[in-house]
């Protein structure tokens, strides 16, 4: 019905038409030049980023500059966004990078108000279309460069095309609702932020001010408080694309954008007479003091500089406040009875939409989540041992409790993995699949590991229920005693060892050389370990305590044990950021069965 009743209106209205051909080609071009911007720098931008927040002053100054080049402060808020989400920068820098976006938003309209409304830019806007095709045609690096540069041509015919469609609707004037009083300026507040959220650019908001001013159906009175609104609209449009798609982390960075943006925006309504007063001294002194853009260019620049001086100071006490308001989630002891309770979206609370927008900032996004993956793949494989997440710490080789739990056979590993574990890789898979943009090649081969190790422990999960079956029948009450339910607990046993090592280990983690050194120390443990259990398994042969059937179920379920720990071993040094997985053969000396798992 929208659609339909904005084509009945450009019937009516040529001049309407051309103001909404123009806006689509403004917000085109704009997105053609982040795009192409995006593609020539690579990961530079990201790399930049996460080195910027070393200091307050670097943060500001990339959060300027990045904005200038960009021309988009919700692109560089959406970055700094990701990258808090997944922890690669911290509060405090990131709020440093907001108020230099914030600073560098301004660029752009002065580049539209120097330029001014009597300057036609089509003569430049055609040949540089025209080359920006032709560049798309001469590889990756030359089509990112014609992208660019085609984003910069629909913007200059976006211009002229909003110029020339305030001249055809002379009929409009805007100047005769006076803002004067605070209930006009509020109002006209209102219209640019409403307008900046409904076309997601403050830019294009101040380009059809710049645009209606020149035309003279606007006062300038009326552009000043147009100028403030856009800026509280930006704010809000980043706040709740960074609060839909981001963690506790990003909400903290947007409800930061939000209270700035406003603050700065009652601060300038306050000094709104002072400041319009300075700006026509300034103007004067210049010799521009009839000029009404420069004017507007002038006034948007002041008012966001008084803001971000206003917020220097207080940058640590916002992070701190944030952080006390807003605080982290308490880890789950279990993430079975987490997730079990909770609802979907608890699923993967590290694949945010934020994370997609940053190569580095997605890659680490998946090596938390895989690690995460593997702490729930590890608590459904000790269910599957009967041994609930609350014993995996201090497990027990035997007990009543764990002969009642196989009695009632109350623990369904299959279940749990269908319900729990295969949910959250589908979401892992899911997030890979929507991630569009280049990866350099350390990031695509940590990406095919973390695919690959993913793979790898839903199979792990899947042998555990094998193990099951086994535990399930051979530790019946009527074979309590037999040599085959001891070597099966021994063989139990062993592998919860393995398991608790693995979870206790994960929690302290932040000394990655002797968390690695102890993933290492498994191998030739459970080594050691097969050794002795082969040695006994056989003799038991030899005595007539076991038969054969017997001997080889207890042989696959030594390889399934054995590939359980080796799996869940990758899965945590790439969570942990190590490319490079321990080596099969260097962990166990030999190769592991590849048949499918199966109770038997």
């Amino acid at each position: 019905m929208v659609a339909v009743a904005l084509g009945l209106s450009f019937h009516y209205s040529n001049g309407w038409l051309q103001l909404c051909a123009g806006l689509a080609l403004f917000l085109f071009g704009m997105q053609c030049l982040e795009q192409g911007l995006k593609a020539l720098a690579g990961g530079a931008m990201e790399r930049w980023l996460g080195r910027s927040t070393a200091t307050p002053a670097r943060g500001l100054l990339f959060g300027a500059a990045a904005t200038m080049a960009l021309q988009s402060s919700t692109l560089v808020s959406l970055l700094t966004i990701a990258f808090l989400s997944t922890g690669l920068i911290q509060l405090a820098g990131a709020i440093s990078v907001l108020l230099g976006a914030n600073l560098g938003a301004t660029s752009g309209i002065w580049l539209l108000a120097l330029a001014g409304q009597n300057l036609s830019l089509s003569a430049v806007a055609l040949p540089l279309l025209v080359f920006g095709v032709l560049a798309r045609y001469t590889g990756k690096r030359g089509s990112a460069a014609g992208q660019l540069i085609i984003g910069i041509a629909f913007i200059f015919l976006a211009i002229d095309q909003i110029k020339f469609g305030f001249q055809a609707m002379a009929s409009i004037d805007l100047a005769r609702y006076s803002a004067e009083g605070l209930a006009g300026t509020v109002l006209f507040v209102a219209v640019g932020a409403l307008l900046t959220v409904v076309v997601q650019s403050s830019h294009a908001t101040l380009m059809l001010t710049l645009s209606a001013l020149a035309a003279g159906q606007l006062a300038a009175e009326q552009s000043l408080a147009i100028a403030i609104g856009s800026n509280v609209g930006s704010s809000v449009s980043t706040a709740v694309m960074g609060w839909m798609g981001g963690n506790r982390a990003g909400h903290r960075l947007a409800v930061a954008h939000v209270l700035f943006n406003a603050s700065t925006a009652v601060v300038a309504l306050l000094c709104l007479p002072l400041l319009q007063l300075a700006v026509q001294a300034i103007t004067a002194w210049f010799g521009m003091g009839s000029n009404t853009l420069i004017q507007l260019a002038l006034f948007h620049t002041l008012f966001n500089a008084i803001g971000v001086a206003l917020f220097w100071p207080l940058q640590s006490a916002l992070a701190g406040t944030l952080l006390r308001w807003m605080p982290d989630p308490d880890a789950p002891t279990s993430l079975i009875g987490q997730l079990a309770a909770g609802s979907v979206q608890q699923r993967s609370p590290h694949l945010s939409d934020s994370a997609l927008h940053s190569a580095d900032s997605a890659t680490l996004a998946i090596n938390q989540e895989l690690r995460r993956l593997g702490r729930l793949s590890l608590e459904v494989i000790g269910q599957a041992l009967y041994c609930p997440p609350d014993e995996l710490d201090a497990p027990v080789r035997d007990s009543p409790a764990l002969r009642q739990r196989i009695a009632s056979s109350g623990m369904d590993s299959d279940a749990l993995y269908r319900q729990l574990v295969k949910p959250v890789w589908s979401e892992l898979l899911h997030f890979i699949s929507r991630f569009e943009l280049p990866l350099d090649p350390a990031q695509q081969q940590l990406w095919r590991n973390g695919q690959g190790a993913g793979s790898q422990l839903v199979k792990a999960v899947k042998d555990a229920h094998a193990l099951q079956a086994n535990l399930q029948r051979q530790l019946q009450p009527a074979h309590a005693d037999s040599a085959a339910a001891a070597a099966w607990l021994s063989l139990r046993w062993e592998l919860l060892c393995a398991l608790s090592c693995l979870r206790s280990g994960s929690r302290h983690s932040n000394d990655a050389q002797r968390w690695r050194a102890q993933l290492q120390q498994l191998g030739p443990q459970l080594l050691q370990f097969e050794q002795q259990f082969n040695a006994r398994l056989f003799a038991d042969v030899r005595q007539g305590s076991i038969d054969s059937h017997q001997l080889s179920s207890l042989i696959n379920g030594l390889g399934y044990t054995k590939r359980i720990v080796h799996n869940l071993q990758q899965v945590m040094l790439l969570g942990d950021g190590h490319s490079q997985a321990l080596p099969w053969r260097g962990l166990f000396n030999r190769d592991e069965p590849t048949s499918a798992p199966h109770p038997d």
